[in-house]
Parts: C-alpha cells; structure tokens; sequence
C-alpha cells in the first residue's frame, strides 16, 4: 500500500500534516466501504444520534462489544453550556488493544491499509466514519492524533482546529490531525462525507 515516498510533511497549517504523495487507492476503499454499507448497515453508539456513523474495523482480539456502545465513540472533553467550564464525556477507550481485524473486513484491501499503517506507527481503532450533510461535530478535544483517509467528500467540507479550518481532499493522500486540542468538523454539502480515520497513539 504505502510504496512510494509517504513521508509525512507538515503544511500551512499549524495542526495538520500529510503525506507527500497520494499512496491510497480511493476507489477501491470506495466500493468496499460501499459494499459494507450495503451487506451489513452502519454501526452507531446510539440510533439517535444521525451526526455520527461509525463503522469499526478492528477490535479487542475477541471481543464484539468492544465495537459497540460508547467504545465506539470513545473519550473526550467539550464545552457544553455558555460556561467556560469544559466536561469529560464518555470513558477512557483503551486503544492499544485493538489489535483485531473485524472478521468482515479479513481479506480486503482495508485490512491492507490498516496492517500497513499497524506496520509504521502504533495505531489504536480504525473506523470508517460517515458525516451527513449538513451536520457538524461538536466543539471538543480528544486523547490522541487521528490519521485521516478521506474516502468521500465535498467542497463542503472543512474541519476547524482552533482559529484554522481546512478541506481535505480524497485524493488518496494520508494526512494527521491533531485532535488533542479543540476542533470540530462540518460537512456543508449535500453529500455524505466518509472518511477512514485511526488513532495515532504518538506524540
């Protein structure tokens, strides 16, 4: 998967880095996503929540509730009220342990890309997460970095860390997301945005 020179690089902006060529085939994560979607449905923590669609991909060796419930999620801190006092939510997720390809995705290029991410850097959940449009994340911080896939987007689309907000394209580029500070995402278009992402659990 990463074949030719995907050194990370940093950008214009002061909390995203990317690699320097494009080494994911999108396309072909496209339709197994797509073939996913329509075999098996999404799995969300809660049915009520529409602005947040998960799909797992690894797991606790094992462990099918480990891919269910607020594990899907995972902790973070926000603001919730117009009090300048932030809130913890959810508890801690225990990233290291998910070593496990869900059974779904054995054999595919998916498992492909994870295994080869698994191979650079200490990685905890993979996840294809999926934004409606028109909807928006809420303004919080998490544990960890995050690497980003976009596997669908628009011009819609912009995630905001801090005073910096920014498009990332899907063009098969891999890029890194500080996530430890505050930050949200919004998908302004009129199509659903999906992207692969998995916790970078380095500094």
């Amino acid at each position: 998967m990463i074949e030719k020179d995907s050194t990370i690089v940093s950008t214009t902006y002061r909390y995203l880095e990317k690699t320097l060529d494009k080494p994911i085939d999108i396309p072909r994560l496209w339709n197994e996503y797509s073939w996913f979607l329509n075999d098996y449905g999404t799995v969300t923590d809660d049915p009520s929540i529409i602005d947040f669609n998960a799909i797992c991909l690894n797991r606790k060796p094992g462990d099918t509730k480990s891919i269910t419930g607020g594990n899907v999620r995972g902790k973070y801190w926000t603001y919730p009220t117009d009090r300048p006092i932030e809130e913890e939510r959810l508890p801690y997720v225990d990233e290291e342990s998910y070593t496990e390809i869900c059974p779904e995705f054995l054999g595919t290029y998916t498992e492909e890309i994870i295994n080869a991410l698994a191979s650079r850097w200490k990685i905890g959940r993979a996840r294809f997460l999926m934004k409606p449009p028109r909807s928006c994340l809420s303004w919080h911080r998490d544990p960890e970095r995050r690497i980003h896939i976009p596997v669908k987007t628009n011009l819609g689309c912009r995630m905001v860390i801090e005073d910096e907000a920014f498009h990332m394209p899907a063009d098969g580029t891999i890029y890194i997301t500080d996530n430890r500070v505050y930050h949200n995402f919004f998908n302004g278009g009129e199509e659903n945005r999906i992207h692969l992402v998995v916790t970078l659990l380095e500094p």
